[in-house]
């Protein structure tokens, strides 16, 4: 009998999950900020081995939401931990006095999957630290998900809670989403890395065309912004700034698909798009009030 379940892993933003993600799957399904809050929907790994077969769910990080798209990330993440056969609760190993899940999710009760507190980033603390913080936190799991530390430990309890069941999904698979998801989030986590201040937070990408039946394949996205003054540092002089993003871009979706891609890219003014619920279902989000359970 084979088994198969689901692994959620959620945390504080910039607790290294979708970098976890990305270790365990063994390639990058999840876009890789310094910013906080970079992930806003799930995304989906897939590990199988040795008749075992984990779905792992890459979370929006946990936190007091202030407007809409805030409120549908954190649905998302609340969701995946009703779904969770077992919870990884990651926390930055440098966190002072760190709360239980049951507090940073600001939950009325425990969650019913069982929860690892997972200790992150731990390569960068000196080995009294880690041993400090080990003794202060028996029963929790200390890693590093850029390095690998403490990983296979992670997975072996994760494996051990996966219940009996036919596969999920094919054990060929490494993730769920389409390739346009992946091309949007790629496009977005390239504006991530080159724009600073407020811009990043107000950018959302849309594929709208994406023909792999065309050589070179054709991909033509819009990146949303919410103001005319953040389209032209988008655009930058010359267009300058939106030349590089698609360069970039579109090697990143090329090491994906393995193909070459001609990537059409188009900035677009949605006025205050995180903020309106008809905007943001355009674009795919849902709130606890707008539920589509796939």
């Amino acid at each position: 009998m084979t088994r198969a379940g689901i692994l959620t892993i959620c945390g504080k933003p910039n607790a290294g999950k979708s970098t976890l993600l990305n270790h365990l799957v063994g390639q990058k399904l999840s876009i890789v900020s310094s910013k906080p809050q970079s992930t806003r929907e799930r995304t989906v790994g897939i590990l199988t081995h040795d008749d075992v077969q984990i779905v792992l769910l890459d979370t929006p990080g946990l936190l007091d939401p202030q407007y809409a798209l805030q409120r549908a990330m954190r649905h998302t993440a609340l969701r995946a931990l009703d779904d969770a056969d077992i919870i990884a609760y990651l926390v930055d190993a440098h966190t002072q006095n760190p709360t239980s899940l049951t507090q940073a999710a600001a939950l009325t009760s425990a969650p019913r999957a069982p929860v690892m507190t997972v200790f992150n980033k731990v390569d960068t603390l000196d080995a009294a630290a880690r041993s400090a913080l080990q003794e202060a936190n028996p029963d929790a799991l200390l890693i590093s998900a850029l390095e690998g530390d403490g990983v296979a430990k992670l997975l072996e309890r994760a494996r051990a809670a996966m219940p009996e069941s036919p596969y999920l999904y094919p054990e060929d698979d490494v993730g769920s989403q389409s390739l346009r998801f992946f091309a949007a989030e790629f496009v977005r986590e390239t504006a991530l890395e080159q724009l600073e201040e407020e811009v990043p937070y107000s950018i959302a990408c849309e594929v709208e065309e994406f023909r792999e039946d065309r050589r070179p394949v054709y991909i033509r996205a819009v990146i949303y912004v919410e103001r005319d003054s953040q389209k032209r540092i988008v655009i930058g002089q010359h267009g300058t700034r939106i030349r590089e993003i698609g360069r970039v871009s579109r090697e990143k979706i090329e090491a994906m698909i393995e193909a070459p891609v001609y990537l059409d890219l188009w900035v677009k003014v949605l006025p205050n798009w995180r903020r309106d619920s008809n905007a943001l279902r355009r674009l795919g989000f849902t709130n606890s009030d707008e539920e589509s359970r796939p």
